[in-house]
């Protein structure tokens, strides 16, 4: 097979695995993101994506940066270090099971994230140093919460300059507890019984009644 970039932009390059295994070839795009990459390497050599590591030319190759996906410049006859993390087996613990468990407790964005909230999370994340959980707190609420919450901070002042304090407040909190009594399905039994049809309490309600009941069967 000949060398060089060939007319549809693609060259061939070597990985080789770490281990007792022999170098492989495969043929890439010349110009490839390194997610793409990886997931050829990992069909090819029927091996786990997510356990996946590449190393080119002494660098180690990451999917994103700052929540842009990385592309890489392949050359004919490059060499690709692939490096296979294995599984940890079932029952049997490290000494980095405390630093799994961190990984496991910092605040990761959703795969449909959009692209500018990539892009504002990885500047808040790597360049102001912002602590997951103000992260989360963050990107946990929508845009129409941030408007009511940045409304809310305007009409503050306005409600103090004209003493209607209070009342701001608790309008407030009565706004609060109605937005978030949720919505009941056609059939659901509301927990308080005044909101229900003939007034129909929640099987196992105990009240007056249900203690009246309870001392006439000798069960208080």
């Amino acid at each position: 097979m000949s060398s060089g970039l060939t007319k549809d932009g693609t060259v061939e390059i070597t990985h080789k695995t770490i281990g007792p295994s022999r170098p492989s070839r495969i043929r890439v795009a010349s110009h490839i993101k390194v997610r793409d990459l990886r997931n050829a390497i990992a069909e090819k050599g029927r091996f786990p994506v997510a356990n996946l590591r590449m190393i080119l030319r002494g660098k180690a190759l990451q999917d994103e940066e700052d929540g842009d996906d990385v592309y890489v410049t392949l050359k004919d006859e490059d060499s690709l270090i692939v490096a296979v993390i294995p599984k940890r087996p079932v029952g049997v613990e490290t000494f980095d099971d405390d630093d799994d468990d961190d990984d496991e407790l910092k605040f990761q964005l959703p795969a449909s994230t959009s692209r500018w909230k990539r892009k504002l999370y990885y500047f808040l994340r790597n360049k102001l140093k912002l602590p997951d959980i103000i992260l989360m707190g963050l990107f946990s609420l929508s845009l129409k919460m941030w408007a009511i919450i940045i409304l809310w901070f305007i009409l503050a002042p306005i409600a103090h300059r004209w003493d209607l304090g209070p009342i701001f407040i608790l309008g407030t909190g009565f706004s609060i507890i109605l937005l978030n009594l949720g919505k009941r399905q056609p059939g659901d039994v509301s927990a308080y019984s005044i909101f229900n049809e003939d007034f129909r309490e929640l099987p196992g309600t105990y009240n007056a009644d249900r203690i009246d009941r309870d001392i006439r069967a000798g069960q208080i």
